[in-house]
């Protein structure tokens, strides 16, 4: 059963903590000097976050306008359990619970700096009595 109970909580969560990292001091800046532009597409429920790391944007829904240079594809579950830190990226692409396309490696390189944002997630998390994404 999955976790998020529609695409409105995906993307106030999923895409939430990703419009977060946008403006950390600091993050921001090496997210927006990586060049990537990566669109996550997610199921059950089905929702598509965008976001334009050179830009400094995120857009939810499959009307945004942004070109993507990688794309990742995951249940909304995966990518809730990613920023609780409770799955490892590549190993996850290794078993096909995640599929990527395009320059991977680029993503990866920001996996670290992700990994500052799992702290923030859990709050974000927590701040609105969702212990039920914290325990999944």
């Amino acid at each position: 059963m999955a976790v998020f109970k529609n695409e409105d909580e995906v993307y106030k969560f999923l895409a939430g903590i990703f419009q977060r990292g946008l403006e950390v001091e600091g993050l921001a800046d090496k997210l927006s000097g990586s060049g990537v532009v990566l669109r996550v597409h997610y199921t059950d429920p089905d929702a598509v976050v965008t976001v334009d790391m050179p830009n400094k944007v995120v857009e939810t829904g499959a009307s945004s306008t942004a070109v993507p240079n990688v794309e990742l594809f995951m249940s909304s579950d995966t990518g809730n359990k990613f920023w609780l830190g409770k799955v490892n990226l590549t190993m996850a692409m290794a078993k096909g619970t995640v599929r990527a396309k395009g320059p991977v490696p680029k993503l990866l390189k920001l996996i670290p700096q992700a990994k500052n944002l799992f702290p923030e997630y859990k709050s974000m998390l927590q701040s609105e009595n969702r212990q039920d994404l914290i325990d999944a």
